[in-house]
C-alpha cells in the first residue's frame, strides 16, 4: 500500500510538471508524461501482459492498458496518464478498504496464542501449545494468552473474552471452572489442566473457521464474478465496433474521434467498482458480526439469514441455561441419599446436563468398581449395574420400555424416574431456567418479521410448554428422539415460501443432523459441543439466543449495502457508457465516472462494519 502511495504521489508530481511546464522544447512535454505514466502505471500494464500470456485477456488490467496506450496513440497524453493515475487511487482506496474490513478479523487472530507454560519434570518449560498434551499441567501469568482449554485446578483470577464472545466486562474463574483458549489472563496466576489438544481446542477451530469463510461466496458474489467474466469481453468488443464502424459508414467521422470515443467507453466500463464493493460489503459483514461474538462461516450464510422465516430452538443450553439443580427427592422403599446415590452411579459415565446436576447434588466420589454393563438407550436414560443391582434411571419413556409403573402425578421440571430391579424406586424433579435474555430474543425475533419461533425437545410436554409459554413461542414439540428433530424439520420446511430459509438453533451432540439439515445450522458455541459447532453454519460464542437477531440485522445491513453499491454502480456505467459513445464525454469524465463510483462504492462498503448499534 505505501509503495503504490509513493507511485501516486511521485507519479503525480511529474504529472503536474508535464501539465504546466509551457517550453518550446517538443519532446519534453511527452517524455514527463510517458515517465509518469511508468511510474504509475508500469506494474499495471505488467500484469496485463502476464494476464494474456496466462490466457487470462479480459480483466481491469487489461481494459486500464488499452484505453492508456490508446490514448497516447491518439495524442491525448494528459488524459492517458490520468486514466492510470485515477485508476491507481482507487486501487489505493480498494487497499486500505480491505485493510479496514480485515482489521477485526485481524484483531480476533491476535486470539492465537504463541506459547504454553507446560509443567515437565517439576518445573515449568516454554514450548509450542501444540506440543502440549491432554492431561498435563500448565500455567496461566496475568496478561497472557491461555493456548488451551482447560480445566482450573489452582489460583483465581478475571479473563478477558472479548476476543472470542464479544462481551467487554471481564469474567472472573476460580478452581473447578472451564477456562478456553485465546481468552487473556488479566490478574492472578492459575494453574489448569488441559483438557483438548491445540487442533481441537475453541481458538484453532475459531481460527479455521474465520480463515475459510472468505471461500463460501454469496449468490451476489458469484453474480458479480460470472457478470464480469461476460460483461468484460462484450465492452472490448462493442469498444472496436464503436472504433471502427462508424468513421466507415458516417459521413465527415474521423477514426481518431471514434477511437477517442471507444477508449473512454473502456474506461467507463471496467467493473472495479462491482467486482471490489460487493465482496468488501459481505467481508466487511462478516468481520463486523465476528467484533459481536458471532461467527459466520462464509458470505452465502450471512446472505441467507436475510431472508429467515422460521427459527427453530432446541431447549435444553440453548433458550435454558442448560444448568439443572436437583430439586426433590422422592424415594420408595428406601432412603433419599440411597436412591440419588444409584442414580448417580447409574448416570455416571453419561455426558448429558442431567448427569451433572445429579453428581453436583451427591457431591461425594464415585467408585466406578463398582458399575458395570452401562447401556445408554438414546433418549430415553440409562441402565447400569451398580452393586450387582439393575438400576436404570431415565424418563417416563424409559419406565414404559422396561415396563416399570412409576408416579403420574403432575410434576414441573425434569423427572429421573429410578427402577431397582425392575421395581420402581422414585423419582428426583431436576429444573432447568431459562436464560435471562430469552424472552428478549423471541421477542426480538418477531419484530424482525420472522414467520415462526418453533421449539424442538426431548423434554416432557408439561415443561416444554410451560417454557414455550413463557418465551411466547409460535409452537412447540416435545419428547422428541433425535431422529424425531430431523423428521419435524422436514415438516416445518412446509411453512416457508420458496425463497425463505429455516434455522435451526442448537447446542447439543444430539443436535448436529439438525443444524447440518436445516438451511443454516446456529449453535451455542460458549457451551456448546464441538460435534454441533463442527455441523453450524453460524457459532454464537456468547450463549445468547438474542444475538440471532443481531446476525440477522447484519446481514440484511451488509445485503442492503451490496444491493446499493450495484445498483449505483451499474446505473452510472450504463449512464457513462451512452455518454461517451455519443462524445458527450470526454476521458476526463469517464475517469471520474469509473473511479468516482468506485471510491464511493467502497466508502459505502464501510458501513457493513459498523455494527455496534443493531
Amino acid at each position: 500500500m505505501k509503495k503504490r502511495l509513493w507511485r501516486i504521489i511521485s507519479g503525480g508530481i511529474i504529472f503536474i510538471l508535464a501539465l504546466i511546464i509551457k517550453v518550446d522544447i517538443k519532446w519534453l512535454n511527452p517524455i514527463l508524461f510517458l515517465t509518469s505514466y511508468i511510474i504509475v502505471g508500469g506494474d499495471v500494464v505488467l500484469k496485463a501482459i502476464r494476464n494474456i500470456i496466462r490466457g487470462k485477456v479480459f480483466d481491469e488490467n487489461f481494459l486500464m492498458t488499452i484505453a492508456t496506450i490508446g490514448a497516447f496513440f491518439v495524442g491525448s497524453f494528459p488524459e492517458g496518464v490520468a486514466v492510470m493515475l485515477f485508476y491507481q487511487v482507487g486501487e489505493l482506496f480498494q487497499s486500505y478498504a480491505v485493510n479496514k474490513s480485515r482489521k477485526s478479523i485481524a484483531d480476533l487472530m491476535d486470539i492465537r496464542p504463541d506459547y504454553a507454560n507446560v509443567k515437565r519434570e517439576e518445573e515449568y518449560v516454554k514450548v509450542d501449545p501444540d506440543e502440549v498434551q491432554i492431561g498435563e499441567t500448565i500455567i496461566i501469568k496475568p496478561g497472557e494468552k491461555i493456548p488451551l482449554d482447560g480445566k482450573v485446578i489452582e489460583g483465581s483470577s478475571m479473563i478477558d473474552t472479548k476476543a472470542l464472545t464479544g462481551e467487554s466486562v471481564p469474567r472472573e474463574i476460580e478452581v473447578g471452572d472451564d477456562v478456553l483458549s485465546g481468552c487473556i489472563n488479566l490478574n492472578g496466576v492459575i494453574t489448569a489442566k488441559v483438557m483438548k489438544e491445540y487442533d481441537d481446542s475453541t481458538v484453532s477451530k475459531i481460527l479455521d473457521l474465520v480463515e475459510n469463510a472468505s471461500s463460501k461466496k454469496s449468490n451476489s458474489e458469484r453474480f458479480i464474478t460470472k457478470f464480469a467474466r461476460y460483461y468484460t469481453p462484450i465492452v472490448v468488443i462493442l469498444a472496436v465496433i464503436i472504433a471502427i464502424i462508424p468513421p466507415l459508414i458516417l459521413r465527415d467521422a474521423t477514426f481518431s474521434d471514434w477511437i477517442y470515443r471507444a477508449l473512454s467507453f473502456l474506461v467507463v466500463s471496467c467493473p472495479c467498482a462491482l467486482v471490489i464493493s460487493i465482496p468488501l460489503s459481505f467481508f466487511g459483514g462478516i468481520g463486523g458480526a465476528s467484533r459481536r461474538g458471532i461467527l459466520i462461516k462464509g458470505s452465502n450464510y450471512l446472505e441467507a439469514l436475510a431472508e429467515t422465516e422460521i427459527v427453530v430452538f432446541d431447549k435444553t443450553g440453548t433458550l435454558t441455561k442448560g444448568v439443572f439443580n436437583v430439586q426433590e427427592i422422592h424415594a420408595e422403599g428406601l432412603s433419599n441419599e440411597e436412591l440419588l446415590e444409584f442414580a448417580v452411579y447409574a448416570e455416571n459415565y453419561s455426558n448429558h446436563p442431567i448427569s451433572k446436576s445429579l453428581k453436583d447434588a451427591y457431591e461425594k466420589e464415585i467408585d466406578s468398581d463398582r458399575i458395570r454393563d452401562v447401556e445408554e438407550v438414546s433418549g430415553h436414560g440409562v441402565i447400569a449395574y451398580v452393586d450387582d443391582k439393575r438400576v436404570a434411571a431415565g424418563n417416563i419413556k424409559l419406565m414404559k420400555k422396561i415396563n416399570i409403573p412409576y408416579y403420574q402425578g403432575e410434576l414441573t421440571g425434569t423427572v429421573v424416574h429410578v427402577a431397582i430391579d425392575n421395581k420402581y424406586a422414585g423419582y428426583i424433579l431436576i429444573a432447568d431456567e431459562v436464560k435471562p435474555d430469552a424472552k428478549e430474543a423471541i421477542k426480538s425475533l418477531k419484530a424482525a418479521n420472522i414467520k415462526e419461533t418453533v421449539m424442538l425437545t426431548g423434554d416432557a410436554g408439561n415443561i416444554a410448554e410451560k417454557v414455550a409459554s413463557e418465551l411466547n413461542l409460535d409452537k412447540v414439540y416435545a419428547e422428541l428422539l433425535p431422529g424425531n428433530k430431523v423428521e419435524k424439520i422436514e415438516e416445518l420446511f412446509s411453512g416457508k415460501t420458496a425463497k425463505g430459509k429455516l434455522a435451526f438453533v442448537g447446542d447439543g451432540i444430539n443436535d448436529a443432523p439438525v443444524l447440518a439439515r436445516a438451511d443454516i445450522g446456529i449453535a451455542m458455541g460458549g457451551l456448546g459441543s464441538d460435534a454441533a459447532i463442527e455441523a453450524a453454519d453460524i457459532v454464537i460464542m456468547t450463549d445468547e439466543p438474542s444475538k440471532i437477531t443481531t446476525a440477522i440485522k447484519i446481514s440484511k445491513k451488509t445485503l442492503k449495502i451490496a444491493q446499493q453499491n450495484m445498483v449505483f454502480a451499474i446505473g452510472v456505467k450504463i449512464l457513462f457508457l451512452i455518454l461517451s459513445v455519443f462524445g458527450i464525454s470526454t476521458m476526463w469524465e469517464a475517469v471520474f465516472a469509473d473511479v468516482g463510483v468506485t471510491i464511493i462504492a467502497i466508502l459505502n462498503s464501510f458501513r457493513a462494519l459498523r455494527v455496534n448499534n443493531l
